[in-house]
């Protein structure tokens, strides 16, 4: 089975004693995150996420389908991942890796169940027709943070996303283009950001997103997921070393304070684009058809 470079003995000597002196290979504090490099492309809900060396791409798409018959006022949000060998070595085409199974699991508890998009708006009809909303994710590159930077993508690709707008009359439903209504955006309850970190000495030494190098080093690594008006949403520990409640708590505390900051360059990054795309004042003129 394919699988990464394991470090050197004097890379793993090198890199851990850095760590005891507080230092990083890339010169970063041991709680300072990576700098984030979020793009969008020409269509609605596809955003392209780089965090260090670590690119994500996630795509929104959007269909008329039937509900499940035990969520009749519910539309369906699902989120599926790919991890490609053009990545990371360690990824096969077509084998699921525990690395893809984990990354899935973390996505589906930190934005489908914590509600994060409101499925009641995405009813059409009850119980006969609405909306089946999928973000697929795409692993480009892949250096350590993948969490991270998945969620960052789902989040930015579902704030950009706009689905085309409906109308009823009866039990028909009328989907209009771009060019004969203004696509609407979907209705977000919160926005969940996950903050990954790893464990050295026995739990002594914390690092906040770790590279790929790093966490291959790493004696444990915690999941802190949280938006940005301070609410854990979930705090998932995979294994390895044991955790004391007070370093929890300031994991805690410097998860929140890294969501605050992602989540204002999401915000900026979402303005910059919205000013793009509305070029000559097309979505007011077409917003102010709607309203008539």
């Amino acid at each position: 089975m394919p699988r990464e470079a394991a470090p050197s003995i004097n890379e793993r000597a090198f890199v851990l004693q850095a760590l005891r002196e507080n230092t990083r290979i890339d010169g970063r504090a041991l709680d300072a995150f990576r700098d984030i490099e979020l793009s969008f492309g020409e269509d609605h809900g596809t955003a392209d996420v780089t965090l260090g060396k670590t690119r994500v791409l996630a795509r929104i798409s959007a269909e008329v389908s039937q509900p499940f018959p035990d969520r009749k006022f519910d539309g369906i949000f699902t989120i599926t991942t790919e991890l490609s060998p053009m990545a990371s070595p360690a990824f096969e085409v077509g084998r699921q890796t525990d690395q893809e199974t984990i990354l899935s699991r973390l996505l589906e508890k930190a934005i489908r169940r914590s509600n994060a998009l409101d499925t009641e708006s995405l009813c059409i009809i009850a119980g006969k027709k609405c909306w089946n909303v999928r973000a697929d994710v795409h692993v480009l590159d892949y250096d350590g943070g993948l969490v991270d930077a998945s969620c960052i993508a789902v989040i930015a690709a579902l704030q950009h996303f706009r689905r085309p707008d409906v109308s009823i009359e009866g039990e028909d439903v009328t989907v209009y283009t771009l060019a004969e209504r203004v696509p609407v955006a979907l209705a977000m309850l919160h926005h969940p950001l996950c903050v990954t970190f790893s464990f050295f000495e026995g739990g002594e030494v914390v690092v906040l997103d770790a590279t790929l190098q790093e966490q291959q080093m790493s004696e444990g690594e915690m999941v802190v997921t949280a938006n940005r008006h301070g609410e854990i949403c979930q705090i998932a520990k995979l294994g390895g070393v044991p955790t004391d409640a007070l370093a929890l708590l300031r994991c805690v505390d410097v998860a929140v304070a890294t969501v605050k900051d992602m989540s204002k360059t999401i915000t900026e990054a979402l303005k910059i684009e919205a000013k793009k795309q509305d070029l000559g004042g097309m979505i007011a003129e077409l917003s102010a058809e709607n309203d008539r």
